[in-house]
Parts: C-alpha cells; sequence; structure tokens
C-alpha cells in the first residue's frame, strides 16, 4: 500500500511539472504570435489553467516530502506527548478542511459539466476541464493527510525536513 501511495503522489508531483511546461509553453506561444504577428486563441486562458493545475497537483507531493510551511515555533517547546496530541489535532483539521475542499471541488466541476458552463473568453472552454485538475489535486492531498493522519495516530509518522536547510537570506 505505501508503494501505491508513493506512486500516487509522485504522479501528482509529475503531472504538476507538466503543466508548468504547458504553462510555459502557452507564455511562449503568445510572445512568438506578438512578435511574429499571428495569433493562436486562448494562450492566456490555457496558461492560467495549467498554472492552477500545477499548483493543485502539487499540493500533496509537497506535502508528503515536508515542504509546505509549518510554524514550529510552538511545537519545539512542547514535550513528546503535548507535540504528538497537537500533530493529531492539525493534521484531523487538515483533513477536515482538504476533504471539504475536495467535495466543493469534485462538485463545481460535476456542475460545470452538468450546466455546460464555458469559460467567457474567445477559446470557449468547457470550465469542467481545467476545474479536474484542481478535484485531483485536492482529493490526492486528502488522500495524502489521511495517510499521515493514519501513520500519526499509529505513532508510525515519520515528519520529513525539507530537503534543503532553513536559510536566513
Amino acid at each position: 500500500m505505501r508503494a501505491l501511495l508513493d506512486r500516487l503522489y509522485n504522479a501528482a508531483g509529475v503531472l504538476a511539472a507538466l503543466f508548468l511546461v504547458g504553462t510555459l509553453g502557452m507564455v511562449l506561444t503568445g510572445i512568438a504570435g506578438r512578435i511574429f504577428h499571428f495569433h493562436v486563441p486562448g494562450t492566456d486562458s490555457y496558461a492560467g489553467y495549467c498554472m492552477a493545475a500545477a499548483g493543485f497537483l502539487a499540493l500533496a507531493h509537497t506535502f508528503k516530502r515536508g515542504e509546505h510551511i509549518r510554524v514550529t515555533l510552538l511545537l519545539e517547546h512542547l514535550g513528546v506527548k503535548a507535540q504528538r496530541a497537537l500533530e493529531l489535532w492539525a493534521l484531523a483539521v487538515a483533513t477536515l478542511l482538504a476533504g471539504l475542499f475536495a467535495f466543493y471541488s469534485t462538485r463545481l466541476a460535476y456542475q460545470s459539466w452538468q450546466f455546460n458552463d464555458i469559460s467567457t473568453g474567445n477559446d470557449a472552454t468547457p470550465l469542467w476541464i481545467p476545474q479536474l485538475t484542481m478535484a485531483a489535486g485536492t482529493i490526492v492531498l486528502l488522500i495524502a493527510l489521511v495517510d499521515d493522519l493514519v501513520l500519526e495516530w499509529k505513532g508510525a509518522r515519520v515528519p520529513k525536513a525539507p530537503a534543503q536547510a532553513l536559510r536566513n537570506e
């Protein structure tokens, strides 16, 4: 099960990276169009969709690698039991919020599909398509938070420190 979950988080991270490349492609296409006098409709919208997809799909991957911002000022001054209790509470609240976010983002994508919502730009993109990446990203984040909550509950969670040490620049 651990290998499957790690592959899920890595796949979401790879997709996020691909959407970042897509953002670059759309921006470069728009720039090239202005320089060489051609127009590709929707490049600004698609760059925005790709950027949002990259952000949401990267959430779980980033979380599982300890790269999310954490305020540890209080944690480092508590005892072991209090630290664990606070970690459990924080993970439970985060899981609840991520569950709500996943539910409502999935519902938004479904309703956009159901009502045939399209973007107001000249590309007229069905909105459920870019909204699917938001829903997928929040669902994978929910899975990652449940994963960490269960591990913390069992006492098997090893919080990961960021790859780079804290720096003051």
